[in-house]
């Protein structure tokens, strides 16, 4: 099957894509400036349907309305470097931080020591191959993704091609939701 028939049939919706996160499952979601925002908001969307799922991420810098209160028997959140917009959270007792060396997380992830259920992650357009890049944000996110049962890709035109290790192809990614 060529990579744009699997593309096209792994296509859909934030929502239905969120599916794939069970009660109890470990999340990952990509940090930084690539924070997959609509597939955050699909998440907290199903908080109502969710029970204990963990939250992982080094520093996201969008959206983490799954701290708020409201949300604490569906979502628990552990960071693994604190950003602004959940420095509150871990500061209450509402969210967890887990003290790490940038060099040490891939280890969590490979050894199983810290299992990934699923990642939502951010990346470019595929190409000619069916290869998306993970843009701004090459860090852990490429060894998360390779550990995970499920791979949510937001794929936006906006992200930029970056070169190295930082591809992942249509054939790894179990969703895939376009977002500009």
């Amino acid at each position: 099957m060529a990579f744009q028939d699997l593309y096209r049939e792994k296509l859909t919706t934030a929502e239905k894509a969120l599916a794939l996160v069970r009660s109890g499952d470990r999340v990952y979601i990509q940090p930084g400036c690539a924070e997959p925002e609509s597939l955050v908001r699909a998440l907290v969307g199903r908080a109502p349907e969710l029970r204990d799922v963990e939250i992982v991420h080094m520093m996201t810098l969008g959206c983490a309305d799954y701290v708020n209160p409201e949300y604490s028997a569906s979502f628990r959140h552990n960071s693994l470097f604190v950003g602004a917009n959940v420095r509150n959270a871990v500061d209450n007792g509402q969210a967890d931080y887990t003290p790490i060396f940038l060099a040490e997380i891939e280890s969590l992830f490979l050894s199983g020591e810290m299992p990934i259920d699923v990642v939502l992650l951010q990346v470019s357009p595929p190409d000619h191959q069916g290869y998306m890049s993970l843009g701004a944000s090459v860090d852990c996110t490429l060894t998360a993704a390779r550990c995970a049962r499920s791979v949510i890709a937001e794929v936006n035109p906006q992200m930029p091609r970056t070169h190295g290790d930082s591809f992942l192809n249509v054939r790894n990614v179990t969703a895939i939701v376009e977002c500009s």
